[in-house]
């Protein structure tokens, strides 16, 4: 197959000239380009102008979590053999990394090449607000643009409530689109559709979120299983037990993946700043660039708290996810962890001798 024909029968799935031209190298080697659907167990399915190929990840250095194959790698494959080897992935575009619950503290990939990371959050439950926005620091870290999907939309009956439901995550979410959808009624499915057709999009949310029933939605047919929520907490068991990347009908891909119970940050500094834009703008207006915003003269942030144009529910999500990406950071920074000690040890002086100046003034 020549490479023309096979850029065309990959082009649905997100193949370009750049792509072509990274791979370029590979080709000359006899080997296939493709893209990975899924894997599993040191395995991975790969769709290639031949069709789809099983294919083993262990030529592929297993080491580091962050350099394994994932749903979403375009790939080097080779063309025939018992097993058949993934030899390389291209360089990733785009990256969805979080931390894992590991004491080692090792990020894990779900997903690569993404242009958009859909954060369904469902309408079943009341709204958790911290947990979008760790999801969107989670999201704009990646490099992709996030969209929130509130789903289950029909089953809030009132307009205006759905109206003030939708306002509040527009509010914790500065530039994110949000979109209140059902996939019952379909009420919002098309304009979703329109945002997913353009590139590869990646489905996120808790168990329970409604993605699998969502991603059936856009795909026009029963595909993902569905089971039943819970109607307490609205929580499901994991229906999805793999990412698995999906070609949509309209156009697009849609990369499903399991609930995830925990979303800790992994280096996303920068994700989290653009989650809270307004208080990185309101910051640079205060009187000292190394501002805390606890007590300092002329705080900006603390000034807009007072004022009620910010509140203080963001400040205080905003400061602890900066600790947390800053604790994660400091494990596998030696520097980091120094300063930091340097820091704590500053702040118990300067504590210690207020203490002291204070029992001055008692005595």
């Amino acid at each position: 197959m020549t490479s023309t024909s096979a850029s065309a029968a990959l082009a649905p799935y997100g193949w370009d000239e750049a792509w072509a031209e990274t791979f370029a190298p590979y080709d000359s080697e006899g080997l296939l380009p493709g893209r990975v659907l899924r894997v599993d167990r040191g395995q991975c399915d790969v769709v290639t102008a031949d069709g789809v190929l099983r294919a083993d990840t262990a030529f592929v250095t297993p080491h580091d979590p962050l350099r394994v194959v994932c749903t979403g790698d375009w790939v080097a494959v080779e063309p025939a053999g018992n097993p058949r080897y993934v030899r390389t992935y291209l360089p990733r575009r785009t990256a969805f990394v979080r931390s894992t619950s590991s004491k080692r503290s090792e990020g894990q990939i779900l997903a690569a090449n993404v242009d958009h990371a859909i954060v369904a959050v469902s309408l079943v439950v009341d709204l958790d607000l911290g947990r979008i926005e760790r999801f969107l620091a989670l999201a704009w870290e990646s490099g992709a643009q996030p969209v929130v999907v509130l789903t289950k939309a029909d089953l809030v009956p009132d307009a205006a409530t759905l109206a003030h439901l939708v306002q509040d995550v527009e509010t914790t979410a500065p530039g994110v689109p949000v979109l209140a959808v059902s996939a019952v009624d379909g009420d919002g499915l098309e304009v979703l559709a329109a945002v997913v057709s353009g590139g590869t999009s990646v489905l996120l949310g808790q168990s329970g979120a409604g993605k699998s029933t969502l991603a059936n939605a856009l795909l026009g047919e029963d595909v993902m299983d569905v089971q039943a929520t819970r109607d307490v907490d609205g929580k499901g068991r994991h229906t999805t037990t793999t990412r698995n990347l999906l070609l949509l009908p309209a156009g697009g891909v849609l990369i499903d993946t399991p609930g995830l119970r925990g979303v800790g940050l992994w280096d996303a500094e920068t994700g989290v700043g653009q989650v809270f834009s307004e208080i990185e703008e309101l910051a640079e207006r205060c009187r000292f660039h190394d501002c805390a915003h606890e007590a300092e003269p002329g705080c900006a942030v603390l000034a807009a708290i007072d004022s009620g144009e910010l509140p203080v529910r963001r400040l205080e999500s905003y400061r602890k996810l900066l600790r947390e990406n800053q604790r994660i950071v400091a494990k596998t920074d030696a520097r980091l962890r120094a300063e930091i000690r340097k820091d704590w040890k500053r702040k118990g002086a300067e504590g210690r001798a207020a203490m002291e100046a204070k029992r001055g003034r008692w005595m």
